[in-house]
């Protein structure tokens, strides 16, 4: 007898993936993207509807979800193998987005926790005793609903056979988005997918999708022609079965249920002969363990298989993804970079003495105070940083368009508030001068205390290093009267600290811009480990089985 492999070593390994494929990120819009994104949530989903609960309970009841297109018939077949209604049928019903679940009342305990599809809500159903149809419980049972909760709606009836369990999926091609997408979940979700369609949509793509989605799976798959008129019964028959061949899909159980004034979906329940065959093909994968286990360990097998080339699949897309991030990050890093060293070099030329900064220094001492020269000086060095940072962040944005991923809305500037880039750097560059001015007033106390007479004044000493720092050839008059002022050591040792915290600051300002500019970027978590941690997961699955 085929059985499942539950070792607490393969259970583990394949915790670790999952949660290696739930961290995996692919904020960038590139190409394989939103591929990547839906082969995530579809195969996380998978694990944690399906795989990881099926191998930690191996003995729960067998869960085989009914799904097809709109108005296949669904919920008239489901009604029909439990013999009594237990799904609303109809295209317009309004449990249109509340799956249904209907299992044997000894298997209630299985699905009333959260052992699969755990982020539905569970509604209650009051049981109905079956001998004679009264209701044991009350409605206390259904708890409060969101809006837009979504809900799993659990019915028991004991006309199934212990063991299993049906699951009336959602219209796998409604024209609600988040019910297509449910619909696809839930399948995925089963030990048996059941796939419902029609004499006059049996070609249809998107059942022919999920058809080739469980062969690709390996999936436990049973199909069922519903709603096919009497007169072309054994025409169409033959026609499908000729298409599912051609699919390489011959060998999987195939079901054909004639049209019958009870298909018309009002809620009538079909013959029971009509699906008689169906019922006891289920029943049977329930009964006899060999059956049993085949079925599961053969949908199981397929999930663990189809990692092989999902894992990879993922691992290449967000490889994909921090190149990119890669590509973007150096794009910003090498801007910022050439900006500051062409700071440096004009700091050295001495372009912040220029304009009204010039003006204030040759008209300094006589019609300009030290304080102005200082006010000039710090404007004109704060220009300079802003010019910087502006001339940066515009190569940046040109780079960022030319390259694939940047622009992700996330990454967009935001709009200009009250700490602008102007504010930030005239906040720092009023800090620096009032460091420098500390500078000189402990240079000027220390002057006055060695020598015990009258000292310069802190201000004047103040300006006169500034404009040295920063005005290059221009200034070295203001270096000599600063060492006229304070001797020539002073000066010196003034000019060096002074020099010191130019540099720390014009550092420090453009490099907070640059993290700036970078903080988007890293907020995506498109990190370098996620491709080896995926393929490592991988590999130690594989070690295990």
């Amino acid at each position: 007898m085929v059985t499942l492999d539950v070792r607490p070593q393969l259970l583990d390994a394949l915790t670790a993936l999952r949660d290696r494929v739930a961290a995996a990120r692919f904020p960038l819009p590139l190409a394989g993207a939103p591929r990547a994104r839906v082969n995530r949530d579809e195969l996380l989903a998978q694990l944690d509807d399906y795989l990881v609960p099926r191998l930690r309970a191996p003995e729960a009841p067998l869960l085989a979800v009914v799904g097809g297109s709109t108005g296949a018939g669904k919920s008239t077949l489901v009604n029909s193998v439990v013999g009594r209604v237990v799904s609303e049928a109809g295209v317009l019903r309004p449990t249109t987005r509340t799956p249904v679940l209907v299992c044997h009342p000894d298997d209630h305990h299985w699905f009333s926790g959260m052992r699969v599809l755990p982020d539905l809500t569970r509604v209650w159903v009051p049981r109905q005793n079956e001998a004679d149809g009264s209701v044991q419980g009350d409605d206390s049972l259904v708890p409060p609903l969101d809006d837009g909760e979504r809900t799993l709606r659990v019915e028991t009836a004991g006309t199934l056979p212990r063991g299993l369990a049906l699951l009336d999926a959602p219209d796998i091609d409604s024209l609600v988005a988040d019910n297509r997408l449910l619909a696809a979940r839930l399948i995925s979700a089963a030990d048996v997918w059941v796939m419902v369609t029609t004499a006059s949509r049996y070609a249809d793509a998107v059942p022919w999708h999920l058809l080739r989605t469980a062969k690709e799976y390996d999936a436990t798959l049973v199909t069922v022609l519903d709603r096919v008129p009497h007169q072309v019964i054994g025409e169409v028959s033959r026609q499908y079965g000729a298409l599912l061949a051609k699919a390489g899909l011959g060998e999987i159980p195939r079901f054909t249920v004639p049209e019958l004034p009870e298909s018309t979906g009002d809620g009538g329940l079909l013959p029971a002969t009509a699906v008689a065959p169906l019922r006891a093909w289920l029943a049977h994968r329930v009964q006899d363990p060999a059956a049993r286990a085949l079925a599961l360990s053969r949908t199981a097998r397929g999930v663990l298989d189809s990692l092989r080339a999902r894992m990879p699949e993922l691992a290449a897309a967000v490889a994909s993804q921090h190149s990119a991030a890669v590509r973007l990050t150096t794009a910003v890093e090498e801007a910022y970079d050439d900006e500051y060293a062409r700071v440096r070099g004009r700091l050295q030329n001495g372009a912040v003495l220029a304009g009204d900064a010039l003006k204030r220094w040759r008209s300094y001492p006589l019609d300009c105070s030290a304080d102005e020269l200082l006010d000039a000086l710090t404007e004109s060095l704060a220009a300079l940083l802003l010019c910087a940072v502006t001339a940066a962040d515009a190569r940046v944005d040109e780079r960022w368009r030319r390259e694939p991923g940047g622009d992700a809305p996330e990454l967009a500037r935001p709009e200009p508030g009250l700490e602008t880039a102007e504010h930030r750097i005239g906040l720092a560059v009023r800090r620096w001068r009032r460091v420098l001015e500390e500078y000189a007033e402990d240079e000027v106390r220390a002057m006055g205390e060695a020598q015990g007479a009258t000292p310069p004044d802190a201000e004047v000493v103040a300006a006169l290093v500034a404009t040295a720092l920063l005005g290059g050839r221009r200034a070295r008059a203001a270096g000599e009267r600063l060492a006229e002022r304070i001797n020539a050591q002073g000066a010196l040792r003034l000019r060096d600290r002074g020099g010191r915290l130019l540099s720390e600051y014009v550092e420090n300002v453009l490099g907070a811009e640059r993290e700036r500019r970078l903080a988007p970027l890293d907020a995506l978590g498109v990190t370098p480990e996620s491709q080896a941690e995926l393929i490592a997961a991988l590999s130690l699955l594989q070690k295990e089985r």
